[in-house]
């Protein structure tokens, strides 16, 4: 990445926010408005938006938690900090056309807090999350393993918190782009920045039916999730081969650019070179000729 200008990794990291923004929320099956995306991005990083569109206020959440998990990333995870992210991606209070509770845990209210499809009376139950009397007890020992500095491998780190996170389902909805969000922040952590080069959400979105089977079987079976971690870590080295390869072409494309501004600069320089001297042999002669 140090092979980039400072122009182009701006670009590059507002690039990769903008598809980690835009594909978190198409695995959950909503689609925001990528220019808006990046408009409410430039706008809080300081970067020329221009001529961009104006960003709804639930894109400004997203883009909100995305930037705090990314940026902040040396900001302790707390419940408040949990709480303001799931409060921005809900300013309305609503999740799509129902009332849900906002910026806190899920309550009892409507029952079970489970994962299903199918058709109303043929749903099948893919999982099933913890009561909702334990999610506060279980929400405090996630968050003191997180923040504990637990002798693992940062990037395994990541792949856990994701997993733990998204089986405890604490909220009433936007549980998996939370996860995501968390997932983010310790990756970002793993890599000691707060530029992004590599949109993870985007390597799931890719496997999106293989992204929820790795899930439900994990959260099915015993204690051992090295399956999910297998899978998790996979998906992360094609993510990041396949931003290498983008970032390969920028640079050969900036390199090309380079190289034809200063050809023509050069050839400029040249002509006027030229030009100079035929005009000074010119008064030359003509001085010579008078005299």
């Amino acid at each position: 990445m140090e092979a980039l200008g400072f122009e182009l990794r701006e670009e590059a990291n507002l690039s990769a926010l903008t598809e980690e923004i835009v594909k978190s929320s198409a695995i959950e099956g909503e689609h925001l408005n990528p220019e808006e995306v990046r408009s409410s991005i430039a706008s809080r990083l300081g970067l020329d938006h221009g001529g961009l569109v104006n960003p709804s206020r639930e894109v400004e959440g997203h883009v909100e938690m995305t930037l705090d998990a990314t940026r902040n990333f040396a900001e302790p995870l707390t419940t408040e900090r949990l709480f303001g992210w799931h409060s921005a991606l809900f300013p309305t209070g609503r999740s799509g056309m129902h009332r849900i509770v906002v910026g806190a845990w899920r309550g009892d209210e409507t029952g079970p807090m489970q994962i299903v499809s199918g058709p109303l009376g043929r749903e099948k139950v893919h999982f099933q999350a913890p009561d909702a009397t334990t999610v506060a007890s279980e929400m405090d020992r996630f968050i003191e393993w997180f923040e504990s500095s637990p002798a693992i491998d940062p990037v395994l780190r990541a792949a856990v918190a994701h997993f733990w996170f998204v089986t405890i389902h604490p909220f009433a909805d936007g549980n998996g782009r939370i996860a995501r969000a968390i997932a983010d922040m310790a990756l970002s952590q793993a890599d000691g920045t707060k530029d992004r080069f590599y949109s993870m959400s985007s390597g799931i979105e890719q496997k999106r039916k293989e992204y929820y089977r790795q899930l439900e079987f994990a959260q099915r079976g015993t204690l051992d999730i090295t399956g999910w971690i297998a899978w998790f870590l996979d998906c992360l080295d094609h993510t990041i081969e396949d931003a290498e390869r983008t970032l390969g072409s920028v640079l050969r494309k900036a390199d090309l650019w380079q190289r034809i501004n200063l050809t023509q600069s050069t050839r400029a320089n040249s002509s006027s070179s030229i030009a100079c001297s035929t005009t000074s042999k010119g008064n030359s002669t003509r001085r010579s000729t008078r005299s």
